[in-house]
């Protein structure tokens, strides 16, 4: 998933269970509005390979990535940066409470990610209702 905050869903990509999540960063990438410009990308260790470093570079964007311990040369990422990654985990966490979404009883990919999309529109409608 890509978020811009805590509340805000950019993009989300759904891949088979056996499939890691790293494999799916461009297409995630290509799915983020125009609109929102990304300047930094802030992920988890998992996401630490010179692919992606390379992609996110020639892309113009900051890459904010935590050096996995097996790599003899760690790469630097600002650890400031870095602590806003806590509130993508937030969001996911806020999906969470909602059944569907925990459990994943739908059969199809489609009708999983229109759920998905729903309750994203519901957490940002949230953001708004409780700021007015």
């Amino acid at each position: 998933m890509a978020a811009a905050d805590e509340q805000t869903a950019l993009a989300a990509v759904l891949t088979p269970g056996q499939q890691h999540d790293a494999t799916v960063v461009n297409e995630m990438l290509a799915m983020v509005p125009q609109r929102c410009p990304i300047r930094a990308a802030v992920m988890d260790k998992a996401y630490d390979s010179d692919a992606i470093r390379g992609d996110l570079h020639r892309a113009g964007i900051q890459a904010v990535i935590p050096s996995k311990s097996h790599r003899r040369r760690p790469m630097p990422h600002d650890r400031t940066l870095y602590r806003c990654r806590n509130g993508v985990e937030r969001l996911v966490g806020r999906f969470k409470p909602f059944r569907a979404i925990a459990t994943r009883y739908d059969k199809l990919a489609c009708t999983f990610m229109a759920f998905v999309h729903l309750v994203a529109a519901f957490i940002m409608t949230r953001k708004f209702v409780n700021t007015t």
